[in-house]
């Protein structure tokens, strides 16, 4: 059986594909961030990030944006500017906001959480009307429905907008506001060959990343109306997301947001894709080949004897790393950090080691 690592010189290279938050800024970000004249945010007078706001606001079709230190934080202030405590929010049962966001929405929103099904990563539209809530004192009021794209827990796949076009047309006829945790909208509006206007066009408000995929250091924008915004500031500085001078960082965001970077998205993928079909050519190895939309790439043991968590600790011996994301399911996530050669690389050494 072969069991060799891969080297380089004289050294170990490492194959990152846990997240593609590993993707570094690229020298023309780091060229314009140190370049970029500076000036007390919290005022409105960094003009790097007045102008990352309205680019973001342009690019998701929203009136104004709001610059934030992370997606959480920004998710979170959607959600407190949207609400009112001991209110509910209706949100795909494997949504983010749901599972990932250490229960901001209860410790700090004071809201109740209802889940709706959907595992095509969007919660079933019927099931999203029969959540609201009637009007009763007996009853939180729903103040707000969540969707999301690309879809984390499901693997990065991209719902499809059909159903997003019905809970938006659920939402204006029942008076219930919609939030889209975009952060990684571009890799969906890549997939889907469309404007990412169009996809958070479906909501009132969305966050979007610009640390993932995108390569900015730090960073997310939150985008909605004007006046939205506004109140959503209030919040920011509340949650302690008032920065001063951000220039060097949304100089970076700005080239995180440009075209040719956001098309660059589109290498990833491929890599995921030439990744996933070379794992699923293995004997028992299950991957749903259509189920790899975008930079993601499920795959699950067939034995239930093979414990990804110690399958991850042997790919981590050979230079790759992994996740494990359950008790037989292994994730990995490409991204700029990772060439096709690391790809046909990394099935070698897959191929080596397994069974």
């Amino acid at each position: 059986m072969r069991t060799g690592a891969i080297y380089r010189g004289s050294e170990m290279k490492i194959i990152d594909l846990r997240r593609d938050t590993i993707t570094l800024p690229s020298i023309k970000m780091c060229e314009d961030a140190f370049k970029a004249v500076l000036g007390d945010s919290v005022y409105d007078e960094d003009p790097r990030q007045c102008e990352l706001e309205k680019r973001a606001a342009t690019i998701t079709a929203k009136e104004k944006g709001i610059f934030v230190p992370s997606g959480t934080m920004g998710n979170l202030i959607a959600l407190l500017t949207h609400t009112q405590k001991g209110e509910e929010i209706i949100v795909e049962e494997n949504a983010h906001i749901r599972t990932s966001e250490t229960g901001g929405a209860a410790c700090v929103g004071g809201l109740m959480i209802k889940t709706v099904a959907g595992k095509d990563g969007a919660p079933d539209p019927a099931g999203v009307e029969r959540a609201i809530r009637d009007d009763n004192i007996h009853y939180p009021g729903t103040s707000l429905i969540c969707l999301e794209t690309t879809h984390y827990r499901y693997g990065g796949i991209v719902p499809p907008l059909s159903k997003f076009g019905d809970i938006s047309r659920i939402s204006k006829r029942r008076g219930v506001p919609v939030h889209l945790d975009g952060a990684r909208l571009f890799n969906a509006s890549v997939y889907l060959g469309v404007q990412p206007g169009e996809i958070a066009g479906f909501a009132d408000s969305v966050m979007i990343s610009l640390s993932k995929g995108l390569g900015a250091p730090v960073g997310s924008v939150l985008c909605g109306s004007g006046e939205f915004i506004e109140k959503a500031k209030r919040y920011r500085k509340m949650l302690g997301g008032g920065m001063r001078q951000t220039g060097w960082l949304c100089a970076a965001g700005l080239e995180a947001l440009s075209d040719d970077n956001i098309s660059r998205l589109k290498e990833d993928h491929q890599n995921a894709r030439l990744l996933a079909e070379g794992l699923a050519s293995l004997p028992g190895i299950e991957i749903d080949l259509n189920m790899v939309h975008t930079n993601f790439v499920k795959t699950f043991f067939e034995d239930p004897g093979r414990d990804a968590q110690a399958f991850a600790g042997l790919l981590s011996s050979k230079g790759i790393r992994a996740t494990a994301a359950g008790r037989n399911e292994l994730r990995f996530v490409t991204s700029k950090e990772v060439s096709r050669d690391d790809i046909l690389s990394t099935i070698e050494v897959i191929k080596g080691i397994y069974p």
